[in-house]
């Protein structure tokens, strides 16, 4: 064995996640590392929550970016707020819900699901219906951006029907943020997690999550110690909102910190309409060279993600030999269909940095020459 240092291509990173990145994220990932409990980082700390919250549009003061991917953070929430025998409506309409549910069954708690097709929005009204059948629910779940599919969800209206039934609501936002409309304190949001490597684009390993004060006094009211003792968010609350002297809970990553810093930095100084309203002329321009090309998107027009477009693999078309020469030959990645849509669609992103003219007109230049 003789190992050299690795040494990744530059590609055009186009599918459902992670996303581009852009030099001065990288930079700032290489920036000296200090200690997790230097009171430099402990103020670079306070700026992230701040940009969080701002990213959230949120006032909610347990904001804070948890050690680990969005898969953590959508753990975290349901850990933290679960308790056995609660009862959670969960809205399914791709792999991601599923996941939801999985989480709520190993909480010991019991799911009830409200299923709707794969590429399609969830349907307030089943959640309505689902609601008053089961008057005993404590919680609604649902997936605002389902990444499986491209589908969008209006999670204004699942919220406000949510808290007309009193219940707290847990939101998957791991693809929306930074990339659509989303007003978590607006909205009546009560937990909500997302990652790092989709349209704030940072490196993976990182998930933003926030808790309203009514989630917040959910958890202080708890009987059962949470099950997890490192997403346990009454102990790294201490880590990220200690007055003075914080509490050690756990080496933080540093240099992946810096990086979602500077990414939120981007986002702020762009600001949040105007980077909504790119991703959305981005995907238009998208959508009419795919039209060009006779390929379809998967999801209506009024419920598609711009930042997640799923499209229509073209009949006699090989899925994976094009995504394979778009790697090899023009190191551009789509991504492939999951679950129901597998070998059946391709999932092309366009998610924050790589939310650019220049990815499109590369991407619609290849897949043209390919087929």
């Amino acid at each position: 064995m003789n190992p050299n240092s690795f040494q990744p291509p530059r590609r055009t990173l186009m599918g459902p996640g992670p996303s581009d990145i852009s030099d001065r994220v990288l930079s700032a990932l290489s920036r000296p590392t200090i200690g997790h409990l230097d009171p430099l980082f402990i103020g670079m700390m306070d700026e992230v929550k701040a940009l969080l919250q701002y990213a959230f549009q949120t006032k909610n003061e347990m904001t804070l970016a948890i050690s680990a991917p969005g898969s953590a953070g959508m753990e975290a929430c349901f850990v933290n707020l679960l308790q056995p025998g609660d009862k959670v409506i969960v809205c399914r309409n791709g792999v991601f819900g599923s996941r939801m549910v999985e989480n709520v069954q190993r909480c010991g708690g019991i799911a009830v699901t409200v299923d709707d097709p794969w590429g399609r929005a969830i349907t307030p009204e089943k959640l309505e219906e689902a609601l008053l059948k089961h008057p005993d629910s404590k919680f609604v779940a649902f997936v605002h951006a389902e990444t499986s599919t491209g589908a969008k969800s209006d999670a204004k209206t699942l919220c406000a029907i949510a808290k007309a039934h009193n219940c707290l609501t847990i939101v998957d936002a791991v693809t929306s943020l930074g990339g659509i409309e989303l007003k978590v304190d607006e909205w009546g949001i009560d937990a909500i997690y997302s990652g790092s490597q989709k349209c704030l684009s940072c490196v993976p390993g990182l998930s933003p999550v926030s808790f309203s004060p009514a989630a917040v006094e959910h958890i202080k009211q708890r009987t059962h110690k949470v099950q997890s003792w490192f997403l346990d968010q009454s102990l790294v609350m201490d880590y990220w909102a200690g007055e003075g002297k914080r509490s050690y809970h756990h080496t933080a990553p540093v240099n992946a910190l810096y990086g979602l810093h500077e990414a939120l930095v981007l986002l702020h100084n762009e600001g949040l309409e105007k980077a909504w309203a790119r991703h959305q002329h981005m995907h238009q321009q998208l959508h009419e060279g795919l039209a060009l090309l006779d390929i379809d998107f998967i999801v209506p027009k009024e419920e598609r993600l711009p930042q997640l477009n799923a499209v229509h693999i073209p009949n006699n078309v090989n899925d994976a030999e094009v995504r394979n020469r778009l790697l090899a030959e023009y190191n551009l990645e789509i991504g492939a269909g999951l679950g129901e849509l597998a070998g059946k669609a391709w999932r092309i992103g366009l998610m924050g940095y790589g939310a650019r003219r220049e990815n499109i007109t590369l991407l619609l230049g290849a897949l043209r020459e390919i087929l």
